[in-house]
């Protein structure tokens, strides 16, 4: 790879002087901040990007900058996107920038730059040029293959969980020789490591590479060549990094590698990210790696933009007063110049999801009638099966939505396919439905056992089930064939037996057990099997309210016939994950309960880091909206047909008061609910009297103090301290008050802790609620 020819530069003299003291038109409009940071193109920079700060447009004018002033050619410019979308909006605005760009920079994504440096040096790792990149459903039948060869049960061992432990261990940088003995022989009785080595020898033979294998062949081929790394040193110029706070363990091997063409204090790299948006770690990403710029790189500068051009100043008070909480961070606050304050956040506390999913149905149109356009508007949940009320409730009042990132409730596979159980169990004659399950889950039924069944039921003008009874009489299909079918054939009799005196949600959970579905979803390691669980269940408490199967399966097929013929107009619903990067005039973040938001699971798998990402999490939902944030709790769900109480979520205690509005609705249920218990935290006038001297509060303010060029957490520029502890708070109940809920009957206090009880319910057994819940019996 020869070097370009080195870069003229231009005469000097009183015309060029002149033309260097004028500004380029294209660092017009930026703010300090961001003229910084587009300059500063000597030596390692770190640009800590808040929320709405215009970090795209510092990276984009950065390159342009380099090339302006002729630092280098555009093909000596290595720029990283973590999307290819991204990196293609970044070339057309950098094409409007400098429109005689002589050579594009090498601009994509970490796997697609990868791919395109090994299929260069492919004989150097194994592989030739033409190389193939395999697909997920390619990648599993090979290692179906090899579990196959190996003898391992892949119902014990899943294929799936398999793969997802080789991206695991991809994602970290490791070989199969560098995979701990303790990783690798969790898997198949300790033959995980092997079926490693195995899989990437098979790769080698099928001249092959996974998704993963780009990013770890080009380590190897970097480590193992140093010839090779030297040219690469020697080429790219320039590196700019974009989020790279959600780069994973092998990506930031990787950039490393490229960056030490020069020493730690010198080398021309620039990472662009914001620790307070890192919320991937399930899948990899690790914070750390933008925490630890500064001493991987000594010397790095640091340029924070903290002023915000999207959101009003109390959405922005309220999200950089909850970040402040984490200790993981490298310290900035949001600002803007907007002299107006804005509205402040609204929290509601209501009485169960459904009152929740009607108030934000309510609003939405309120907003509607105002003016505003459904497009502007989302609400953003911590879990899908979340959707599902606030689906049912749109779809009442007639109200247009999309679900971004997946498709509507009851058009996802598994509510799909559970629906296809439940509607053969109604109507025998539904063959749509036969079609749909028959080999859902896995049953040895090949294409030539159905077609079969569709040529008798052809033949003989009848339905697909009675079919399939007259053919396991006979000797037409194999024993094993015909064994299975009249199982299955007993199992739908035996169901729609049941359907006469079960309720329906008791019959899906039985279908979905003895059907072997939910067996396989839980054979199924991925990351979306544990959401598809959550959605059956949630599935199960969507039909608790209706009598009979028959006017569920009513009611599905009309919410299924809804009208979408207009819905240029829409609200969005989409997860808190999805919604990064986003930004709409109304935001609603429903579900903000301890255990739902933040999420138990997250907690119990990660403990403090856990936490810490979904407090990140909820700092990427407020800074989604530009004028107004609506958040909500839910003080009771319903989970199988239980009463579940719940406390609000630990982050609305770490809100600032004079940003934060209480919305207190009454309650729909005889008064026992939200204005009920004058001690209830969420009734006083104040509701956050005593917040900021507990242990949280402090140490969000001791961790703002410890941060490099930041004080004491400040609102409005005062010291927030107030002298009250909430935990001290009196509750109007005594140990042994019989109370009254009304949901749970009657009980005796067993405990109090501030305004929650423990109370052991005669037929409910024993429950925490909140008092305000309770009256005295």
């Amino acid at each position: 790879m020869a070097d370009p020819a080195p870069l003229p530069r231009p005469q000097a003299g009183p015309i060029t002087s002149q033309l260097r003291q004028r500004e380029p038109d294209y660092l017009a409009g930026l703010n300090p901040e961001q003229r910084e940071a587009v300059r500063s193109i000597e030596g390692p920079l770190l640009v800590l990007a808040g929320a709405g700060t215009g970090k795209t447009r510092v990276l984009t004018t950065r390159i342009a900058h380099i090339l302006n002033e002729r630092k280098a050619w555009g093909s000596q410019i290595l720029a990283v996107t973590f999307t290819n979308k991204a990196a293609s909006e970044m070339k057309k605005r950098i094409h409007e920038l400098v429109p005689s760009l002589d050579g594009l920079p090498w601009m994509g994504t970490f796997h697609s730059i990868s791919a395109r440096i090994l299929r260069q040096h492919a004989e150097l790792v194994d592989l030739k040029p033409s190389f193939t990149i395999l697909d997920t459903d390619d990648q599993i039948r090979l290692i179906k293959q090899l579990l196959a060869a190996e003898n391992i049960d892949e119902k014990r061992w899943p294929a799936r969980q398999f793969a997802g432990m080789l991206d695991a261990w991809k994602n970290r940088g490791l070989l199969p020789k560098d995979v701990p003995a303790a990783d690798s022989g969790f898997f198949a009785n300790g033959k995980g490591g092997k079926l490693y080595h195995d899989y990437q020898a098979r790769l080698k033979v099928l001249n092959a590479a996974d998704f993963g294998d780009l990013l770890l062949e080009c380590i190897r081929l970097f480590r193992e060549n140093p010839e090779v790394l030297a040219e690469f040193h020697r080429k790219f110029k320039y590196m700019l990094v974009d989020e790279y706070q959600d780069s994973n363990t092998a990506q930031y091997l990787w950039l490393r590698l490229l960056a030490q063409g020069k020493p730690a204090p010198e080398a021309n790299i620039c990472v662009v990210g914001d620790d307070d948006q890192s919320i991937y770690g399930w899948r990899g990403a690790e914070v750390d790696n933008i925490l630890r710029f500064e001493s991987d790189f000594p010397g790095a500068k640091v340029i924070k933009l903290e002023r915000n051009y999207r959101s009003t100043a109390n959405i922005l008070k309220a999200a950089s007063t909850i970040i402040a909480f984490n200790e993981g961070r490298l310290g900035k606050t949001l600002f803007t110049d907007i002299a107006e304050a804005g509205e402040p956040i609204s929290f509601t506390q209501v009485y169960d999801s459904e009152e929740e999913a009607r108030t934000i149905g309510e609003e939405v149109e309120q907003f509607q009638r105002q003016g505003d356009a459904l497009n502007s508007m989302a609400i953003l949940v911590r879990a899908s099966f979340q959707m599902r009320e606030l689906e049912e409730r749109f779809i009442t009042l007639g109200l247009n939505y999309r679900v971004v990132g997946g498709p509507r409730f009851y058009e996802r596979k598994e509510i799909r396919d559970a629906l296809a159980y439940l509607r053969l169990v109604a109507q025998p004659a539904d063959d749509l439905a036969f079609e749909r399950i028959i080999n859902v889950p896995k049953r040895g039924l090949g294409d030539s056992t159905v077609n079969m069944l569709t040529a008798t039921a052809r033949h003989q003008q009848v339905p697909l089930l009675s079919a399939t009874r007259m053919m396991v009489e006979t000797e037409d299909l194999k024993p094993k064939q015909r064994s299975t079918l009249r199982a299955l054939i007993g199992q739908f009799d035996d169901w729609a037996y049941r359907a006469e005196s079960l309720p329906p949600y008791q019959l899906v959970e039985q279908i979905l057990e003895e059907s072997g579905y939910m067996d396989m979803l839980a054979a199924d390691k991925s990351v979306e099997s544990q959401g598809r669980k959550e959605n059956l269940k949630e599935l199960s408490r969507a039909m608790e309210e209706f009598e009979t199967l028959g006017g569920f399966l009513e009611h599905i097929s009309l919410v299924m016939d809804r009208d979408n013929a207009d819905a240029s107009d829409a609200v969005t619903i989409m997860t808190l994950h999805s919604a990064k990067g986003l930004e709409f005039n109304t935001v609603f973040l429903p579900g903000w309960e301890d255990g739902t938001f933040p999420s138990q699971r997250s907690m119990d798998e990660s403990g403090r880091a856990g936490l810490e990402e979904e407090r990140r999490l909820a700092y990427v939902g407020i800074t989604r909206g530009r004028k107004r944030v609506r958040i909500s709790a839910a003080q009771n769900r319903r989970i199988h047909g239980l009463w579940q109480s719940a406390i609000p979520s630990r982050f609305i205690d770490e809100l600032p008061p004079d940003a934060v509005e209480v919305t207190d609705r009454g309650s729909a249920y005889g008064g026992y609910g939200y204005g009920g218990g004058a001690s209830s935290r969420f009734n006083k006038a104040d509701p956050f009297e005593s917040v900021y001297e507990t242990p949280g509060w402090q140490r969000a303010r001791a961790n703002q103090a410890s941060r490099k060029g930041g004080g004491p957490l400040t609102i409005e520029g005062e010291l927030v301290a107030r002298s009250v502890d909430l935990g001290g708070q009196s509750s109007g109940y005594a140990l042994g008050d019989r109370v009254f809920h009304l949901k749970f009957g009657y009980g005796e206090v067993m405990s109090i802790e501030g305004n929650k009880l423990t109370i052991d319910f005669e037929k409910a057994g024993t429950k925490k609620v909140l008092e305000s819940f309770v009256k005295k019996g």
